[in-house]
């Protein structure tokens, strides 16, 4: 079906050139390869003018919105703060059976806000799966993402905007060693033609990595040390290639599996990251602390698959959020939802620590995320 083309507004269109200035002027060596995921499930939240202060004062200068809450849109406005916009998995049904419903969509919540908002990914939906949770969802990701892909091409946007969506770890059936790395068999015919759809549109691969629950899942074969960056010396040897943490493990991984689907070109930003500090086994906020603090360093410099190379990560999460369930996920926050760092982590802020009151290689648990 034609696509009717999306014009853009005169005051928008100045603003989308005076965007482009910026991106000329902008030094990337001065942007974190660090951002953290704003999500709003609680009922004891700063405003979101504050909440854009917050990163703003830490340093932090991507986040990621699991949908286009118009308050935080507004109030990231001439931020400078780099975005992924979520597509909830609630909307998929719709852009899927009806392109104009996906215009629309992007009209709203993208072309009215950028640039002065800096969306830099539209992450259409979260952990859609055809083997795990709502798996009717599954036949309508790869045609919504298409009609978002249109929206945005449209308006000439395509090569500034990249449409993607956000993967979790279950659907690698082989996971060890990371060179060997595959996706399930009774995934492919889901994940393929989305992975060539990436390669086509040149977009990154959006994926939530927890090692977290690898380790918990699993703590017979999994140390503690591997899974939280402090491991000493190499754990595991794959050929000349040496891993001294579970997440480099889980990324490269990640890569092989993509190679074996013809996706070896793609890059993959890890959309999700965290350690909770309560509410389940292993954790604990000096665990947490450490996670966090580690993942803001290691990220810097690549995996052994992919060395020298800074891997764009989002911490998870902003907050604290009391309305999430089960326990465990109330508890991943980098902040209190009264602003106050739970943590010190380098270029977040000086935090302090709040004290403890307290099969396969790596399966994980899929984390329900703000969809």
């Amino acid at each position: 079906m034609a696509m009717a083309t999306i014009s853009l507004p005169f005051t928008t269109s100045i603003m989308f050139l005076l965007g482009l200035l910026v991106g000329i002027l902008y030094i990337p060596g001065a942007q974190s390869s660090v951002g953290v995921c704003y999500g709003m499930m609680g009922n004891n939240l700063p405003s979101h003018s504050e909440v854009i202060s917050l990163l703003k004062s830490n340093n932090i200068d991507r986040t990621r919105l699991y949908e286009p809450n118009h308050g935080a849109l507004e109030a990231l406005r001439g931020s400078n703060i780099e975005l992924i916009l979520g597509v909830p998995n609630s909307l998929l049904q719709d852009f899927a059976a009806n392109p104009s419903n996906a215009q629309n969509w992007v009209q709203t919540n993208v072309l009215n806000f950028y640039p002065s908002v800096r969306i830099k990914y539209i992450a259409v939906g979260n952990e859609v799966s055809p083997v795990n949770g709502d798996t009717s969802l599954a036949q309508f990701l790869l045609p919504a993402m298409q009609h978002v892909y249109q929206a945005v091409r449209s308006a000439n946007l395509h090569d500034l905007i990249k449409v993607s969506t956000a993967i979790d770890t279950t659907l690698i059936g082989v996971s060890y060693p990371p060179s060997q790395g595959a996706f399930r068999g009774d995934v492919r015919g889901y994940l393929d033609p989305i992975i060539g759809y990436l390669v086509y549109a040149q977009a990154p691969l959006l994926a939530n990595i927890y090692t977290y629950f690898s380790y918990a899942g699993n703590p017979r074969d999994i140390s503690l040390p591997y899974a939280l960056f402090t491991s000493p010396s190499v754990v595991a040897w794959d050929g000349d290639k040496g891993y001294q943490n579970l997440f480099d493990a889980m990324l490269d991984g990640l890569y092989s599996a993509l190679e074996g689907a013809w996706g070896g070109s793609l890059e993959v930003v890890v959309s999700e990251s965290g350690w909770p500090s309560a509410g389940g086994f292993g954790t604990s906020p000096e665990n947490a602390q450490t996670y966090y603090s580690k993942l803001i360093q290691h990220v810097k410099g690549g995996t052994p698959k992919r060395p020298n190379k800074a891997i764009e990560t989002y911490l998870f999460a902003l907050f604290d959020e009391n309305q999430k369930s089960p326990e465990l996920e109330k508890h991943f926050g980098v902040f209190y939802p009264n602003k106050q760092p739970k943590y010190q982590l380098g270029g977040f802020g000086g935090g302090r620590l709040e004290t403890s009151n307290s099969a396969e290689y790596n399966v994980t648990t899929s984390l329900k995320s703000d969809t």
